[in-house]
């Protein structure tokens, strides 16, 4: 029997981290894709477990302004479509850069499962990627028992590590 695949969303920084930990755990149960932002120079060197690496616009960063930042979404948004079509992955994971919003929402459109785990950074307030997943996930975690007030159907289980 095949593994199935995984379509992991990294972001910099802690976002990469916690979800290479994640991959890490899972380890040969399934096969990888990752989505990372063709600005981001160090994720795709972080990926421990090979597979395809999909590099897709990012959307803003610190100093976008509103009118650049509309249209990197559009292109962001288009990018992740052409992804979503192309892979034969069963599910979106991700632990909440923005550029997994799009993604999550075109994957859940094509009958993909979407799992969101909130940053571990978040301990009290949710970030803006995770309310906006939230609706659509089939699996939503917080790492904080805190976070469980904000997002009532989610899965506390603990820090990821």
């Amino acid at each position: 029997m095949s593994k199935k695949t995984l379509l992991v969303v990294l972001g910099t920084g802690g976002h990469t981290a916690q979800m290479l930990r994640l991959v890490r755990l899972l380890g040969d149960k399934f096969n990888y894709e990752y989505v990372i932002a063709k600005n981001d120079p160090i994720s795709e060197k972080k990926i421990e477990i090979p597979g395809k690496v999909w590099k897709i616009t990012e959307h803003r960063s610190y100093n976008t302004p509103i009118w650049k930042a509309v249209i990197n979404t559009a292109i962001m948004t288009l990018e992740s479509l052409c992804i979503i079509i192309k892979t034969n992955a069963i599910a979106v994971v991700s632990a909440g850069p923005g550029l997994a919003v799009p993604i999550s929402y075109l994957g859940k459109l094509f009958g993909k499962k979407v799992i969101f785990l909130e940053s571990w950074s978040r301990v009290w307030h949710p970030s803006r990627a995770g309310k906006l997943v939230y609706p659509i996930a089939d699996l939503f975690f917080v790492q904080w028992p805190e976070l469980k007030e904000k997002y009532p159907k989610a899965i506390y289980a603990g820090r990821l590590g």
